[in-house]
């Protein structure tokens, strides 16, 4: 089979990532081992708790579009699961121009407590068999399925044992195999693991959350009166982007010692709670999110994705909602810049805390569509010379287009002003 390197991935909902073209570097898959220590390049990191599809096209089993959901905890659901994936997969792909002619299944899992690599295995069996039902279904066989479970591999597929013992095989330790070497030539990188991506967007806990919430309420309520009332709307917005601005170019002026998880925490402690309240609260307006959405190359991208990042952390307790903005904002600076993977992921983050939120299923749907993001940015790069002019002229700076004397808020303040009810009610 041949990977043809398209690093695309969905993110947790079930959707599918485009075939990539034919031409360019590719690697040459032989065995059941090689396809498993292929899908982290393939994903761009390496899924947790998931299972994984694969259209393969042609004679030479040419990979095409690829396909990512959590497994579900309830055998109960498993079913519908199979449905419903196979059916994605299979009709997406013949939407883009062919039916496949095989899928590859990755069921990806550690063990739980007390529980072995192989017992997984066997735990997910009939998953992997509701699968391979459903695509038979569909006229579509799957070629391999594989468990991936404590750094070993297994085929519900393969009787050999010469190349899939009962014990598994071993997956080769991160970037020591042949082919890790040939995928980091090509340019692939693996970001590291579906959790911990998603980690350094997730909400805080502990303390540090009951603090962050506590600003929310303050700012909250702070702010509402403000934003109802038209005639000081528009100074709001203006106070939020510069207030943006001026938490980014901080960020720009300490930048972290190194990365991953170390780094959010620095950034963290760059922020305070009520800073990042005002900000979160200012983002669920449209108008303001869309000239956030501007800062998404050159300089301003790198602490514009900082920023979003922490902000979303944030976002706690009855604020859950609100991570949508700066989750799709951080996801759309992740996909301008070239990260498709970590785009999917943080689209699918701000889906599942607002499911409704339209500008994050609208970048979900044209990253998995495999749009170029150019189009989009030309826009807003369009959009933000039409304000130039505005701002020379007028004290505000960064005031938000829109129509002046606005009394109705928007439905991201309106999400504020349920928040505001909420607090109000918990203290009665």
């Amino acid at each position: 089979m041949t990977n043809n390197h398209e690093s695309r991935t969905p993110s947790d909902r079930p959707s599918l990532s485009p075939a990539g073209a034919a031409t360019g570097p590719q690697i040459t898959l032989r065995s059941p081992a090689e396809l498993a220590d292929a899908l982290p390049y393939m994903l761009g990191f390496h899924p947790t708790d998931s299972l994984v599809m694969v259209a393969v096209h042609g004679e030479g089993g040419r990979f095409g579009g690829r396909l990512r959901v959590g497994i579900p905890s309830s055998p109960a659901e498993w079913e519908d699961t199979a449905r419903q994936v196979a059916e994605c997969l299979i009709r997406g792909s013949e939407r883009r121009g062919g039916k496949p002619d095989g899928i590859v299944v990755y069921l990806c899992q550690e063990p739980g407590e007390e529980e072995s690599g192989r017992q997984v295995m066997t735990r997910l069996r009939p998953l992997a068999q509701g699968i391979r039902l459903a695509c038979g279904a569909l006229d579509v066989p799957v070629l391999e399925a594989l468990c991936l479970s404590a750094a070993r591999f297994w085929s519900y597929v393969c009787p050999d044992e010469r190349c899939c013992p009962a014990e598994g095989g071993r997956l080769a330790a991160v970037g020591t195999s042949v082919l890790a070497a040939t995928a980091t030539f090509a340019g692939l990188q693996v970001r590291g693991s579906l959790k911990e991506i998603e980690g350094r967007m997730a909400p805080l806990r502990g303390a540090v959350a009951e603090e962050a919430e506590a600003a929310l309420d303050r700012a909250a309520a702070a702010l509402m009166p403000r934003i109802l009332d038209g005639a000081t709307r528009e100074e709001v917005g203006a106070e939020t982007i510069a207030l943006a601005r001026t938490l980014m170019r901080r960020l720009t002026l300490a930048p972290p010692v190194e990365g991953g998880p170390h780094a959010d925490d620095w950034d963290d402690a760059l922020l305070g709670h009520d800073e990042a309240a005002s900000l979160i609260l200012g983002l669920q307006d449209r108008e303001i999110r869309d000239i956030a959405a501007e800062w998404m190359e050159d300089e301003d991208a790198a602490p514009a994705l900082r920023l979003w990042r922490a902000l979303a952390r944030r976002c706690v307790g009855a604020y859950g909602e609100h991570a949508a903005a700066p989750l799709t904002l951080a996801g759309w600076v992740s996909w301008s810049t070239g990260d498709e993977p970590t785009a999917r992921i943080a689209f699918g983050m701000a889906l599942r805390a607002d499911a409704e939120y339209r500008f994050a299923q609208l970048l979900h749907h044209a990253c998995n569509e495999g749009i170029d993001p150019e189009g989009l940015r030309q826009c807003l790069r369009e959009e933000r010379r039409r304000r130039e002019p505005r701002r020379g002229r007028s004290s505000a700076g960064t005031r938000p287009p829109g129509r002046r004397g606005r009394t109705s808020p928007r439905r991201g303040f309106r999400r504020t002003a349920r928040s505001e009810r909420r607090t109000a009610r918990s203290e009665q």
